[in-house]
């Protein structure tokens, strides 16, 4: 949480951490500026301090919205700074850090660097900065960092806002299912009232639509049909028609508008009617899905335990799994899920292969059990986003219902 970062930066031996990067968009910065992003800038904190930002004067009002203390570049002069360095932009920056960590009290010491940017940048500005202020030693972080600790666990304000985002994504997927079934089959293929076929760009574009009316945006979802829902991260082929009776995984992950929070969630779908093999598959995935709800048992508990628990059901089915054959691309081919937040995927990692992750209070995670055959031109997946209460309970958020079917009524 947000008021962990003294305790983190402690533990690190940071005096001070910068996130920077320009006109990107920037998780990180969002993070420590109570949840604004502006367009550029940088934020700023001192351990034992509130954050402040630095932005552009034209900014100066957006940032506002923060609460945080704002400074503009035009308090450090910047336009000085660029004419002293003969409007080398690099040059002028080195000058401006120097001018930040005096105004913040940082005289010496450890200043971790975080935010995004061009990498080539980034390292050629670090060692330069290190020779020119040899006062502060200046530091990256890979691995568990800073922010992936704090990111973790959630506070009750973000907590509102990922419920709401949650609640106009599940209805975005109510508003699909709803249009979808508005059509009608012509032999196999689902058409509109006019006999023109429902392809997945049509669809995409329907929920595309539905997201913006709820202040969401697409982060590329999927709407995957017959051997696309067989490989998981297919997005699908937007000038396909739909099909009656092949599978659709379709995987909506969507945030709030600008960068904000995200909400994610997956259900398959058969239209008109399911095939028996792709209703064995549903009934064995959904199984999969109670098997790990059932698994989990209170705060404290390592998550590798969920994904254990479902790698010994399917291996039991006769799925093949990373477990059983490392790099399989049949069967069930990933981990059981993972946090979510201003990032889609963020820790706990429920895997396997991560041993070091616990359950907690406070925890946005996903369940996310799946089954791929593209040979066999079928997959399916089920996935709820969940959290962790004050109770300790694990509580989905995800309340749209887990319908395999979906019927034709135009």
């Amino acid at each position: 949480m947000r008021s962990d970062i003294d305790q983190l930066m402690q533990a690190r031996g940071l005096e001070a951490i910068v996130v920077t990067g320009g006109e990107y968009e920037n998780p990180l910065r969002r993070y420590l500026a109570n949840g604004v992003d502006t367009h550029g800038g940088w934020a700023l904190k001192r351990r034992g301090a509130d954050p402040v930002l630095l932005v552009s004067a034209m900014e100066r009002d957006e940032a506002a919205r923060s609460g945080l203390h704002v400074y503009t570049y035009d308090d450090f002069n910047w336009l000085e700074l660029v004419k002293q360095a003969e409007g080398e932009q690099g040059q002028a920056v080195g000058a401006l850090w120097g001018r930040l960590l005096e105004r913040l009290g940082v005289t010496s010491g450890k200043v971790g660097v975080y935010g995004v940017g061009n990498l080539h940048n980034i390292i050629e500005q670090v060692r330069d900065l290190s020779q020119q202020y040899p006062q502060y030693e200046f530091v990256g972080e890979s691995g568990r960092t800073l922010f992936d600790e704090a990111f973790v666990t959630k506070d009750e304000a973000e907590l509102r806002v990922i419920r709401e985002v949650a609640d106009k994504t599940n209805a975005v997927m109510a508003a699909t299912w709803d249009f979808i079934s508005s059509h009608r089959a012509d032999g196999d293929t689902v058409v509109n009232a006019s006999g023109q076929p429902l392809t997945i760009g049509a669809v995409k574009r329907f929920v595309r639509r539905e997201l913006m009316e709820r202040d969401l945006e697409d982060t590329a979802m999927i709407f995957a049909q017959g051997r696309d829902a067989g490989v998981p991260h297919s997005r699908g082929n937007d000038a396909e028609a739909l099909r009656v009776g092949q599978s659709i995984v379709f995987d909506l992950f969507p945030r709030q508008m600008g960068g904000g929070y995200h909400h994610d969630m997956t259900r398959t779908w058969c239209i008109g009617h399911a095939p028996p093999a792709v209703q064995a598959l549903y009934d064995t995935v959904m199984t999969a899905f109670q098997v790990a709800l059932d698994t989990y048992a209170e705060p404290g508990q390592p998550t590798h335990t969920m994904q254990d628990a479902v790698l010994d059901y399917f291996e039991a089915q006769d799925h093949p799994t990373p477990r059983s054959k490392p790099g399989t691309t049949s069967g069930y081919v990933h981990s059981l899920g993972h946090g979510v937040g201003l990032n889609i995927h963020e820790r706990p990692w429920i895997s396997h292969l991560v041993k070091k992750d616990i359950f907690e209070k406070g925890n946005f995670i996903t369940i996310e059990p799946g089954l791929y055959y593209p040979e066999q031109g079928m997959g399916v997946r089920i996935e709820d986003a969940l959290i962790i209460d004050d109770n300790g309970a694990l509580v989905s958020i995800t309340p749209f219902h887990k319908e395999l079917v979906l019927p034709l009524k135009g």
